[in-house]
C-alpha cells in the first residue's frame, strides 16, 4: 500500500525525469503482465498445476499478473499529480493492489517452507505436499490477504485530490504501516531467510556425508545457491526501499521535490519486483525455459533435431528426464535422485 507526499509545491511532471519515469513504468507495466501470463500458461498447458511446487508458481504468477494491472492507476496519479477515477476506483484499486501484493508475498513464503519439507524429509511430508493441500493452502493465502489488507484498505478515499490513507494523523498512519511492514516484509522475509539458509545448511551437511561428490550434484547445489541468493536479495532491494521511504514520509519537509522523485523511483521498484519473479522462479529452472520456447517458437517442434525433453517428478522429487529425439533415434531415459530438494526451480539436464 502506498502513502503519497503530498505536496502542493511539486513541478510538472513533463521534464526528463518524468519522460524517463514514465518509459520505465511502460516497460515494467508490459514485462510484468507478459511474463506473468507466460508463466501461467505454461503451467496450465504443460504442467497442468500437477505438483505443488507449480501450484504455488501460478498462484505467485497470477498475484504478480493482477498486481500489474494497478500500475497504470498509480502512474496517472504521479505524473498528473492527483486521482482522476474517483473514489470508487480508488477504493478498488487499493484493495486489488494489497491483495495481490500480499497474495504473492505470502506465496513466496509458503514456497520456501514446501522447499524445504522437500529436502529435509521427503518422505515424511509428502502427503502435505499434494496438488490439492497446494491449492487449498493457495485458496487460504487469498482469503488471508484479503482480510489483512481489506481494514485499510477501505480507509483510502480521493478528499485531497490523491488516493490516499484516511487515518486523521501521522501517528496512525505509522501505526498501519507498521501493520503492513511486518505481515507484508519483515515476518515474510525472516521465515524466507531462514528456511532457504535450512536448506543450504541440509544441502551443505548431505555433501560432507557423501564420500564422492558428482559433478552433476555440484553444479546442482551452485545452482541452488544462486537461486537462493537471489530470491532473498531482490525481495530485499525492491521492497525495503519502499517501506523506508514510506516511514521517513511523515518527517520530510525540506527537499520536497527531491523525495517526492525518489519515492516515485522506489514505488517502481517494489512494481518491478513482480516483474522480476518469472524470471526468478521460472527462467532459472530449464523446464520453463523449455515450455517458453515451445509457446513462442512453436515452429522448433517440428526440427529435425532434438524435440522435446519432458521433465517429471515423484513423491520423493525424483527428476526424470526422457529425450524424445528423431524418430531414427530410440528414446532414451535417464533419472537422477541427486538432491531431491531442487525439482523443479533448478533442474539439471545433463544428458
Amino acid at each position: 500500500m502506498v502513502k503519497w507526499p503530498l505536496t502542493s509545491s511539486l513541478p510538472g511532471n513533463l521534464d526528463g525525469f518524468g519522460i524517463t519515469m514514465a518509459f520505465l513504468y511502460l516497460v515494467v507495466w508490459v514485462m510484468g503482465l507478459a511474463g506473468n501470463a507466460l508463466v501461467i500458461v505454461a503451467i496450465l498447458k504443460f504442467d497442468k498445476l500437477s505438483s505443488s511446487t507449480t501450484v504455488y508458481i501460478f498462484n505467485l504468477a497470477l498475484a504478480d499478473g493482477l498486481f500489474m494491472v494497478g500500475l497504470p492507476f498509480i502512474a496517472s496519479q504521479n505524473f498528473m499529480n492527483r486521482w482522476i477515477f474517483g473514489d470508487v476506483a480508488c477504493k478498488a484499486v487499493m484493495v486489488l493492489d494489497g491483495i495481490n501484493q500480499f497474495t504473492s508475498v505470502f506465496c513466496l513464503t509458503v514456497m520456501s517452507i514446501d522447499r524445504y519439507m522437500a529436502l529435509v524429509e521427503p518422505l515424511r511430508f509428502a502427503r502435505w505436499r499434494t496438488p490439492r493441500c497446494a491449492k487449498i493452502v493457495s485458496s487460504l493465502l487469498w482469503l488471508f490477504s484479503l482480510l489483512t489488507i481489506l481494514p485499510m484498505a477501505l480507509h483510502f478515499s480521493t478528499d485531497h485530490g490523491f488516493c490516499t490513507p484516511d487515518l486523521g494523523s501521522d501517528a496512525r498512519w505509522l501505526g498501519v504501516l507498521s501493520y503492513t511492514f511486518i505481515l507484508g516484509f519483515a515476518l515474510p522475509f525472516t521465515v524466507m531467510t531462514g528456511f532457504y539458509v535450512a536448506m543450504l545448511l541440509a544441502l551443505w551437511g548431505q555433501k560432507l556425508r557423501t564420500s564422492a561428490v558428482t559433478l552433476e550434484s555440484q553444479q546442482l547445489e551452485q545452482q541452488v545457491t544462486k537461486m537462493v541468493v537471489a530470491v532473498v536479495v531482490v525481495f530485499g532491494l525492491c521492497w525495503l526501499p519502499f517501506y523506508t521511504f514510506n516511514f521517513c514520509s511523515p518527517y520530510q519537509n525540506s527537499y520536497a521535490v527531491t523525495f517526492y522523485r525518489a519515492f516515485e523511483f522506489v514505488v517502481l521498484l517494489s512494481y518491478s519486483w513482480s516483474c522480476a519473479n518469472p524470471i526468478l522462479y521460472a527462467c532459472l529452472s530449464d523446464t520453463f525455459r523449455r515450455h517458453f520456447r515451445t509457446l513462442l517458437c512453436p515452429i522448433t517442434k517440428s526440427s529435425s533435431s532434438m524435440q522435446c525433453i519432458t521433465d517429471q517428478q515423484n513423491l520423493n522429487d525424483t527428476t526424470c528426464c526422457i529425450i524424445c529425439q528423431p524418430r531414427a533415434q530410440k528414446i532414451q531415459t535417464k533419472c537422477s535422485n541427486a538432491h531431491p530438494a531442487i525439482a523443479l526451480f533448478s533442474r539439471a539436464n545433463k544428458m
